[in-house]
């Protein structure tokens, strides 16, 4: 029997984005801790750190390479900065998030995987972990079990997602994908030109998406929205539906005018894009 597969429309905004109360602060807004950004790949994490500010998160810090200290605060101020060296400064700010984002620009060496299974064992029922890029990599390649107390959100391309579940991209079906996650037990959201997220036993298709998205960095933004959606929003599968959905719909709309979108100018849409689909 073929799997159903509901689309996922413009609906899922005015589910999710709610009107900010009066009385509320940062810490409503949630903590984030983001992961990455090794020397070369500095700009992954800064893309992710973007997203989870923009889409509304109340406290982020970004734990990443040194030597991307002063780009991250040049293009966010707003982020806090942790050497991921000094991991005995990173390890609180982990314990305490309500989010961790782990994986855009990690790498891939040694240090990386050490990385990782801190992370992994640091994980708590609090906790939710979206678990991106090479960090993806890294959980297939050393067949590292997922933590067991926390929610946890995967975000892999069809590549990642082959790495992860062994399917070939030709045979990834909804069939075949919802088998692979129901024994991973995580939300998974595999990117696509017509992304497909498998959450709570259902699968769901978006409805958006443009060629004008095909660029670096597009998948380091939509890692960091999902932190910032689901950090703020209770329902963690819808939120996560709902930061797919705006993802590619401020993408569409920047795509009449754009031949290409940059990732950072969807992040940078993301407030007026809340504020225009926000419901009482």
């Amino acid at each position: 029997m073929m799997a159903k597969v509901t689309k996922i429309t413009k609906t899922i905004l005015t589910d999710v984005i709610r009107k900010r109360p009066a009385n509320s602060f940062k810490g409503t807004y949630g903590k984030i801790a983001l992961i990455g950004g090794s020397r070369n790949f500095g700009g992954a994490i800064i893309m992710a750190s973007l997203a989870a500010v923009y889409s509304g998160a109340g406290l982020v810090t970004t734990i990443t390479d040194p030597s991307n200290q002063t780009s991250l605060h040049d293009w966010l101020p707003e982020a806090m900065f942790v050497d991921w060296d000094q991991f005995e400064q990173a390890e609180p700010i982990i314990k305490a998030a309500d989010v961790v984002v782990i994986g855009p620009g990690l790498g891939t060496d040694n240090h990386a995987f050490d990385i990782l299974t801190k992370v992994f064992g640091l994980a708590h029922k609090d906790q939710k972990l979206v678990i991106d890029g090479s960090a993806l990599t890294l959980l297939a390649s050393n067949n590292l079990s997922l933590p067991k107390d926390s929610t946890n959100i995967l975000t892999p391309h069809q590549m990642e997602w082959q790495r992860v579940s062994g399917i070939k991209i030709a045979d990834q079906t909804p069939d075949t994908n919802q088998a692979a996650v129901q024994k991973l037990n995580a939300i998974t959201v595999v990117k696509s030109h017509r992304t497909q997220v498998y959450a709570d036993g259902q699968i769901f298709e978006n409805t958006g998406g443009t060629p004008a998205q095909a660029t670096g960095g597009m998948g380091d933004t939509l890692a960091g929205m999902v932190g910032g959606f689901v950090a703020q929003f209770s329902d963690t599968p819808k939120a996560v539906l709902a930061a797919v959905y705006s993802h590619s719909a401020i993408a569409d709309k920047l795509a009449e005018k754009q031949y290409v979108v940059l990732p950072h100018q969807i992040s940078e849409s993301l407030p007026k894009f809340m504020h225009k689909h926000q419901a009482e």
